[in-house]
C-alpha cells in the first residue's frame, strides 16, 4: 500500500474519541479507469462491469456458473479510508486487467433525503475476516495512531451497528448515487 496522499489525509480533523465523525459529504475510492463512466452515470450498484465479466468468463472457462449479486454503493466518511479502498480496486483490477490505473477518490454529497439512506456496513464484519480485511484493521489502527487518538478498540463479533460507521468508516447506500451528487477528489 502506498502512502496516502497529503490532499487526502482528512482523519486528524474527522476523527473524535468516539470515532470518525459523520456529515452530507460521503467518500468511495476506485481506480481511475472508471472516472469517464462515474462521472457520466454516477456510481452503480456492482458497478464495475468490467471486473463482473471477467469473473463470468472465469467461471465459464472453468466450467462453473456464474451469478451476478447486486452489491450496495460503499462508501466511507474519511479520504483517507476511501483511499485505502481504491488501492485495493486497482490492486484487484491490475490482475485481470493492462494498463496504468491509479487510486482515485470521490466525493459524494447527498441532499437530505438520499443521506438518511446511508446506512453502518455490519456486514463488513465477515470481510475483516480475511486478508484484506486486517491489512484494512492495520491501515486504520494507524490512522489513530498518527492522529495521536486512543488505539482502535473495537471487538468484530460483538461490535454494534454504528461502531462499525464510527470506528472503522464502514457505510453503504442500497441505490445508484446520479452523477450530480458526485465529483471527483484532486488535489
Amino acid at each position: 500500500m502506498s502512502e496516502t496522499p497529503s490532499y487526502l489525509q482528512d482523519a486528524t480533523d474527522l476523527l473524535t474519541k468516539e470515532g470518525f465523525a459523520t456529515s452530507d459529504v460521503w467518500y468511495h475510492g476506485t481506480s481511475s479507469a472508471l472516472v469517464n463512466s462515474i462521472e457520466s452515470y454516477g456510481l452503480k450498484r456492482s458497478g464495475d462491469k468490467a471486473m463482473n465479466q471477467a469473473a463470468k468468463s472465469t467461471m465459464a472457462t472453468v466450467g462453473n456458473t456464474y451469478t451476478e449479486s447486486t452489491e450496495p454503493v460503499f462508501l466511507t466518511q474519511s479520504k483517507e479510508l476511501a483511499y485505502y479502498w481504491a488501492e485495493q480496486t486497482v490492486k484487484e483490477r491490475s490482475v485481470r486487467f493492462e494498463g496504468e490505473e491509479k487510486s482515485v477518490i470521490f466525493a459524494v454529497k447527498l441532499p437530505e433525503e438520499l443521506n438518511t439512506k446511508v446506512k453502518p456496513d455490519v456486514g463488513a464484519a465477515t470481510l475483516l475476516m480475511v486478508k484484506e480485511g486486517e491489512a484494512y484493521m492495520a491501515y486504520a489502527a494507524k490512522i489513530y495512531q498518527n492522529c495521536d487518538r486512543a488505539v482502535l478498540d473495537i471487538d468484530l463479533m460483538t461490535a454494534g451497528r454504528l461502531e462499525y460507521l464510527n470506528k472503522l468508516g464502514m457505510a453503504y447506500i442500497n441505490q445508484d448515487i446520479d452523477p450530480e451528487y458526485v465529483s471527483l477528489v484532486s488535489s
